[in-house]
């Protein structure tokens, strides 16, 4: 994505700093993201995008050719990727969702408030229980568990218990461009 980002804000003639101010997140986040040392936060990701005015499946697609029928193979012996998101569909033009992978941290991540945009997610838990924050509304989830709901309301998904936590996410937006 480091490349893909970098490239992204020079053809909208962005600085760092520009970029940043519009996404409201700092330079050095986004210094780091340009350079591959971090990975974004889906809300982030979703806000750069909003500031470059691009879909947000354009920050992590690859070329495809033309091909209408994309697939994304597990990582190589399907290690896991941390707390990276991994996005997993969604990287055609003209598709209207994007799916990732993540797995959420236990503790709430300072400087990400609550993500919320236009369109719809849903949210399936894999494996372990989180804790979906809806505004003020809190609900477990437990592996087999899943949530629809308005992706206008701020959002926010931490992991509970003991057991590391994964939760596939799909995201249907409205139009993140136009956003």
């Amino acid at each position: 994505m480091a490349v893909k980002l970098k490239l992204l804000r020079v053809q909208a003639g962005l600085t760092l700093e520009e970029l940043a101010q519009q996404a409201d997140l700092t330079r050095s986040y986004v210094s780091k993201l340009e350079r591959g040392v971090s990975t974004p936060s889906i809300g982030a990701a979703l806000r750069i995008a909003k500031a470059l005015d691009v879909k947000v499946e354009e920050l992590f697609s690859e070329s495809h050719d033309g091909d209408p029928i994309v697939i994304n193979r597990a990582p190589p012996g399907n290690r896991s990727t941390g707390h990276m998101p991994r996005l997993v569909s969604g990287t055609l033009p003209g598709h209207k969702m994007v799916a990732f992978v993540m797995t959420p941290t236990s503790e709430p991540v300072r400087n990400h408030p609550m993500s919320h945009h236009k369109g719809e997610e849903i949210l399936f838990v894999l494996k372990g229980s989180v804790n979906l924050q809806l505004a003020r509304r809190n609900e477990t989830l437990r592996a087999g568990d899943s949530a629809h709901f308005n992706s206008s309301i701020p959002h926010k998904i931490t992991s509970i218990g003991t057991r590391p936590a994964s939760v596939l996410l799909v995201i249907a937006e409205d139009d993140v461009a136009a956003d």
